[in-house]
Order: C-alpha cells, then sequence, then structure tokens
C-alpha cells in the first residue's frame, strides 16, 4: 500500500510539473539588471526582453537596480520568491564579486540556479603604435627587460580588463603599473593618446582603433582566434599557453526555482539568442552566442569563480583599491 501511494505521488508530481512547464508563463517577467539603464548588461537585457515579450505574449520588463558592482541587484533576486518570474542578467562581475568584497548579501552559488551563460566576448590587448612590440611574445620580453616602466590602464579596480591583466602578468611573470580609470571610454582615450602604453579592450572598442592604426592589436583574451578580429591570435597561441579571459553575460532564476520552468525559459532563451538577428546583434557588438545547458553554465561558473579568486588573491585585488 505504502509503495503504491509512493507511486501514485510521484506521478502526480509528474504530472503537475508537466502542466507547470505547459502554462508558464503565465504572467509578467521581471529581468533584474544589477546596473543602470545604458550600458552593455542593460542593452542586451532589453533586448532579450523584447523577444521573451514577442514570443510569450507576457510582459518581460527590465528591472534596473545598479550599485555595488552589481551587488544590490544580485541580493534583490537571491530574495525574490522562486517561482520563475524574476531572474537577473549578469555580467562576469557577478563570479568576481564573491572574491573582492568580504560579506556579500546572499551566497552566489547556493542562492541562484544557472539558467545559460548568454553570451561571451573576449578583450583585446591593444598597445600605443610607439611600444616596440609587435606580438605578445615582444610584449613580454620588453616587460621583462623594463620592469614596472610598463603602464596599463583599466576601466576600474576589479573591472575584467584589471583581472585580465593582472592573470596576465601572473602567468608571465611580468611585472606592470596599473592606472585605473573611470569606465572603459578614459581609457581607451588615453591608450591612443600614448598616455598609457596599453590596454585590455572590449571588442567593440579595439576593432575599429585597431583597423585604423591608432592602437595595435596584439592577442585577444579568448581561447582561439575571434572571427570579428580573424588575422589577430588568441594570447594562447602567441606565447601564453592556458590563458583565457572573456567577458561574459549570465541568466540566473532565485535558488529552489521549478525545474519545469527553468527547462522552458532556458529552452526558450536559446532559440532566441540562435535567431539570425540576435546572432547580427551580438557579433556588431563583438560577442559570439554561447547558450550553455544549466548545468554547463554552474560547472563554469565554478571554474570561473575559482580563477578569479586566484587573481584577486595574487593581485592584493580588494573593493577599495
Amino acid at each position: 500500500m505504502a509503495t503504491l501511494s509512493r507511486m501514485l505521488f510521484m506521478l502526480l508530481l509528474a504530472a503537475g510539473s508537466t502542466v507547470l512547464a505547459q502554462s508558464y508563463p503565465t504572467g509578467p517577467l521581471r529581468i533584474v539588471v544589477p546596473f543602470p539603464p545604458g550600458g552593455g548588461t542593460d542593452i542586451f537585457a532589453r533586448a532579450l526582453a523584447q523577444k521573451l515579450n514577442e514570443s510569450w505574449g507576457q510582459p518581460a520588463v527590465v528591472d534596473n537596480r545598479g550599485g555595488a558592482n552589481g551587488t544590490i541587484g544580485a541580493a534583490l533576486v537571491a530574495k525574490a520568491p522562486p517561482d520563475g518570474y524574476t531572474m537577473l542578467v549578469a555580467p562576469s562581475g557577478f563570479a568576481v564579486n564573491p572574491s573582492i568584497y568580504r560579506a556579500l548579501p546572499f551566497d552566489a552559488v547556493k542562492d541562484f540556479a544557472p539558467v545559460t551563460q548568454l553570451a561571451a566576448s573576449p578583450l583585446v590587448i591593444v598597445v600605443h603604435p610607439s611600444l616596440p612590440a609587435r606580438s605578445v611574445k615582444e610584449l613580454i620580453a620588453l616587460a621583462k627587460a623594463r620592469p614596472g616602466e610598463i603602464n596599463y590602464g583599466s576601466s576600474g579596480n576589479g573591472s575584467p580588463p584589471h583581472l585580465a591583466t593582472e592573470l596576465f602578468k601572473y602567468m608571465t611573470g611580468i611585472n606592470m603599473v596599473h592606472i585605473p580609470y573611470k569606465g572603459a571610454g578614459p581609457a581607451a582615450i588615453d591608450v591612443v593618446g600614448g598616455q598609457i602604453s596599453l590596454y585590455f579592450m572590449n571588442m567593440l572598442q579595439a576593432k575599429p582603433l585597431a583597423q585604423s592604426g591608432k592602437v595595435r592589436a596584439l592577442g585577444v583574451t579568448s581561447p582561439r582566434r575571434f572571427p570579428a578580429l580573424p588575422e589577430v591570435p588568441a594570447v594562447a597561441e602567441a606565447g601564453v599557453p592556458g590563458y583565457e579571459m572573456t567577458n561574459w553575460y549570465g541568466l540566473f532564476l532565485p535558488a529552489g526555482s521549478p525545474k519545469a520552468a527553468l527547462g522552458k525559459l532556458h529552452a526558450e532563451v536559446a532559440r532566441i539568442l540562435n535567431l539570425p538577428d540576435m546572432k547580427d546583434r551580438l557579433a556588431a557588438d563583438g560577442a559570439v552566442v554561447v547558450a550553455s545547458t544549466p548545468e554547463q553554465f554552474a560547472a563554469f561558473l565554478k571554474q570561473e569563480m575559482a580563477k578569479f579568486a586566484k587573481v584577486v588573491k595574487i593581485s592584493g585585488m580588494t573593493a577599495g583599491n
């Protein structure tokens, strides 16, 4: 009798999951962006929201909750009802914050259900044309011959360019001086002007500047050459085996969200990401579609957190420096 009751319970549970998967969503979707409007994460989230609205016929509303390098918005989603209707779109900084901030108001692993890695984009090592280095190997040799004399810019402490350069320094054993800027724009202006020698620049900025000769592109931080700049080698193939550092966007639900809702959301988002117009839009911004499974994204996230923790530790980086 007990066995029969258990079987009946499991059948009812499975039936309920099937009904949920078929009916979801039945109301508005809330997409939290942990940054102010107008940035890359916000633009990407709004494009995704528009497509979800079109395909499901339910409002998909972007809710900008900026502050504390993305932690305020992430905390809001971590504490939201786990019903599949509140989600987070976050960049790679989501995996950095646990190593920089001593006391986060959430657990980046336990409080979220990874849905998919949406897209990824590499950085580009660019140097001012006056720097006598035309390859990654020549840059490493020059930095070793002139320790502490070459400076590099970043878009801020703990930013992807900062982390990417610190990892590069660690893996090559070189010493360069960090000059943080308040954003990517000022750093790009100064490497073009020669005020700084080197900058790990985002692809969208780097491509036109490199093609016009205003900067020299030495390598991309993706594991392989990137379609937007096919003539520029990957850092890993150009002298630093195993080097990789990419910007990425991820989609998360609160932990405990129904598996049926998560599965349906993942399937629809993966379909949207592979639409020709979405692929073209991402390519124009120097990004490629990833659309990983929830399991793949969860494993990737743990790898990224471990990598960033190592970089933060060796660089002595904290939230305030």
